[in-house]
């Protein structure tokens, strides 16, 4: 069943294009995923209205790409992305228009457009405008370029990736002249933005075609034009199932002899520390061969990586990355430790740093931190109880203080 309900909250917007004499249709992804009845996520409109013709009709806008063409409008508390309709100049770098013409005719809109599935239109009464055969391609499952691929992957050499993100995501087949051209262009990808890339490797990966699709970007050689990717063994990565993005790096990084600096990826700190934190989990994980290892183990990493790792299993073995027996590391066992644990973070240890220069009567240094870390792991591993006093007892009897 295709669901109509996010393009009706949508149609006032377009009908106050429209009743004012301009022409305006729903456009891109939205529309394909309506017509193969998939979740659609963002609503893009296009419009034959100038972006101070959009401007003059609504009373909340925002100019968010208004030299392109896109205006923001603001309606009962949503926001709408609408585009003037536009062709577009000659291509800088394989990768921006050196200049944006505003047209009134929807055809010259479409057919600057990536893909045959992404250039349908649809009117405010759900009726199909499809210029380029989309649907057929949709029916047949056919990744195709709107015209000549290579003049589209030469406008904008993005397109490869979203290209085979798509095919990734949708399971569709790349038509044989579109990948030829994929082939021949594949090096022009060197000259794009690395955030506009890992935006496209981000939903590629985690497409539920990811499998064959992976392939496919090995076939086409595509890491050797990549940031980071081009000085990593990538021949040895096998991705067989959707992955995110800080567990797909933890398996490159896990792979490689050496060190890269992932700043080049452009990723926010969070990501690549996250990716980190799972290498580490990674290196470690196979050292495991007792429960009070694994206890510490999950202390120190945390439920949710425990989990990620286990949900990737199978994905490790692919890889030939070794891992604990399952009969220490499993899901049972790891809930299990996690609920008993006495504390789960070192903010939770009945003493801190202050406490222990009261005691032993010192000044701050290196052995406080050393203290600390031997008292949270007893209390970890249930030797002592997570008290004050009981703390205080046991670094006396078990820890040299200098």
């Amino acid at each position: 069943m295709n669901d109509k309900a996010p393009f009706l909250t949508a149609i006032p917007v377009m009908q106050q294009l429209t009743s004012h004499g301009y022409e305006a249709y729903f456009v891109g992804g939205a529309v394909r995923d309506y017509l193969m009845a998939r979740p659609i996520n963002d609503i893009d409109m296009t419009t034959s209205a100038t972006p101070d013709e959009i401007e003059a009709l609504f009373d909340h806008t925002i100019p968010i790409g208004k030299e392109h063409g896109t205006i923001n409008v603001v309606w009962q508390g949503d926001n709408y992305e609408i585009t003037t309709f536009r062709t577009e100049g000659a291509y800088i770098d394989h990768r921006r228009p050196s200049e944006v013409y505003f047209v009134r005719d929807l055809y010259q809109d479409v057919e600057r457009r990536d893909f045959t599935i992404n250039a349908i239109a649809m009117d405010a009464q759900f009726n199909i405008l499809d210029h380029f055969n989309g649907q057929q391609d949709i029916a047949t499952k056919i990744i195709r370029t709107v015209g000549d691929p290579r003049e589209r992957f030469d406008e904008d050499a993005l397109r490869i990736l979203r290209g085979l993100r798509f095919k990734s995501q949708l399971g569709f087949t790349i038509d044989a002249t579109t990948y030829d051209a994929m082939v021949e262009k594949t090096a022009d990808i060197s000259h794009l933005a690395i955030e506009r890339i890992m935006v496209e490797l981000e939903k590629l990966l985690a497409g539920n075609y990811v499998s064959e699709t992976f392939s496919t970007l090995q076939d086409l050689h595509i890491w050797d034009y990549l940031p980071y990717f081009k000085e990593m063994p990538m021949e040895r990565i096998h991705i067989t199932e959707p992955v995110t993005l800080p567990q797909f790096l933890a398996i490159v990084m896990r792979q490689s002899e050496h060190h890269i600096n992932t700043k080049q990826l452009k990723r926010s700190n969070d990501e690549i520390r996250h990716a980190q934190r799972l290498l580490q989990a990674l290196e470690q994980a196979p050292t495991l061969t007792s429960k009070t290892e694994l206890r510490q183990f999950v202390y120190d990493f945390g439920d949710s990586i425990c989990r990620e790792l286990l949900d990737m299993q199978a994905l490790l073995e692919t890889n030939a990355i070794s891992q604990p027996s399952k009969l220490i590391f499993n899901a049972e066992t790891v809930s299990e430790i996690w609920q008993t644990l006495a504390i789960t973070h070192l903010q939770q240890l009945a003493i801190n740093g202050k406490v222990l220069m009261q005691t032993f009567d010192k000044k701050a240094g290196p052995w406080i931190k050393d203290a600390l870390r031997r008292a949270e792991c007893a209390v970890v591993q249930q030797q002592v109880t997570n008290t004050e006093q009981e703390i205080i007892e046991w670094v006396k009897g078990n820890v040299e203080i200098p």
